[in-house]
């Protein structure tokens, strides 16, 4: 895992950079979804907390309507791009995640004129981490700011959403954008999807000597290519054959009907997204009344709802559910979008250091390409750094 560029170096990198010195550095984190997988763009319910591994960026504002776009990961060198004529296609690899949230904010009238960016990252790409909500977030509170723009964080939620939609082609709800925006340290936000009302539900990991360790199974996935995409189709179909605004309108009680109606594959899928968004809500519960030491259960639970209703796991994933549950996790669920990235163990703090090395060895073992282990608390959301 690299280690962020403290605000000093940040300012230092872009000075080298740009010639002068940046109008500010904002920060916005990553965020691990607890669970609630799929939900969100079924109108249903999502309990994700922001991590303190954080895209951090550093801008000034120029007098023209160039901008300048530079990275402290890769070898890319400057993108520059001219804002007046700045269209779609214009927009790629990781630039489409500023430029993206540059176009909706001039699309919704904000003023957004030339700038210089330098972007330095330490939310891992393709883990299932949202490492482009983080950009994005960091992206829109900085221009928010900068231009006194008044926009609420829920309307930023929706900013960095359309981004996402439009520009990169990822049909994603607004799950990522809202943890990276509305969390806050110690706590999951409870998101309702279909209102937007967001509740902080504590999660107090340290206070319990409990910990999340995060396996990056590097196993990489693209929401805007393929299985994401065929997933979101598929529930699509299932609340038009049932007849509902969305999935989120299914109750338990409906599925023996819903198992005549609908082919097996998509009633699967449906089955997937009523009985995760009743996990989300007894998790919840569970967290209010016996704290985050008794929700194992309901990870696990929602792993296998995924493993075989919605069929977005996969061998790296499974292991290292599998292995962190027999080495002690109270429970554990692959997180993110599926097909790759991300599985999250509950574990003790004792137990971390045997959690990691089982983990690892069964890895090496599969012939698998060694994994990715950190640990993650509950962080703040977006916010300006300097």
């Amino acid at each position: 895992m690299s280690t962020a560029l403290t605000p000093a170096e940040l300012t230092a990198a872009f000075t080298d950079h740009f010639g002068a010195a940046p109008d500010g550095i904002w920060t916005a984190p990553g965020r691990v979804n607890l669970i609630g997988e799929h939900t969100d763009y079924n109108e249903g319910f999502v309990l994700p907390f922001a991590i303190d591994r954080t895209a951090n960026v550093a801008i000034r504002l120029r007098g023209d309507s160039t901008a300048r776009l530079l990275s402290s990961y890769g070898d890319q060198g400057v993108a520059t791009v001219d804002l007046d004529t700045l269209s779609h296609e214009a927009m790629s690899g990781w630039t489409a995640y500023p430029l993206g949230v540059v176009w909706v904010l001039r699309q919704q009238g904000v003023a957004v004129g030339g700038f210089d960016l330098y972007l330095d990252s330490t939310v891992p790409t393709g883990a299932g981490l949202s490492s482009s909500a983080a950009i994005e977030c960091a992206v829109a509170t900085a221009f928010n700011d900068l231009l006194d723009a008044g926009l609420s964080a829920e309307e930023l939620v929706l900013v960095g959403q359309r981004a996402e939609n439009e520009v990169v082609g990822a049909p994603t709800g607004i799950l990522d954008q809202s943890a990276s925006l509305l969390a806050t340290d110690g706590h999951a936000v409870f998101l309702d999807c279909r209102t937007q009302e967001a509740k902080l539900v504590p999660l107090d990991l340290a206070a319990a000597s409990l910990l999340v360790l995060v396996v990056d199974t590097k196993v990489s996935h693209a929401h805007a290519t393929g299985g994401y995409a065929a997933r979101r189709a598929s529930c699509e179909l299932g609340a038009e054959v049932l007849g509902v605004a969305a999935l989120r309108d299914v109750d338990d009680e409906d599925l023996a009907e819903a198992a005549g109606l609908l082919d097996p594959e998509t009633f699967r899928r449906v089955r997937h997204i009523v009985t995760e968004d009743a996990r989300v809500l007894q998790t919840v519960a569970v967290l209010d009344d016996g704290g985050p030491a008794a929700i194992g259960a309901l990870l696990l639970a929602s792993h296998a709802s995924m493993r075989d209703d919605f069929e977005i796991s996969c061998p790296e994933l499974d292991l290292a559910v599998d292995t962190a549950m027999a080495h002690g996790a109270l429970g554990a669920r692959m997180t993110g979008g599926g097909f790759g990235g991300s599985a999250i163990a509950l574990i003790p703090a004792a137990a971390e250091a045997a959690v990691r090395a089982a983990v690892t060895a069964a890895f090496a073992s599969a012939g698998f390409t060694a994994p990715d282990i950190f640990a993650v608390s509950p962080a703040d959301g977006a916010r300006r750094l300097a």
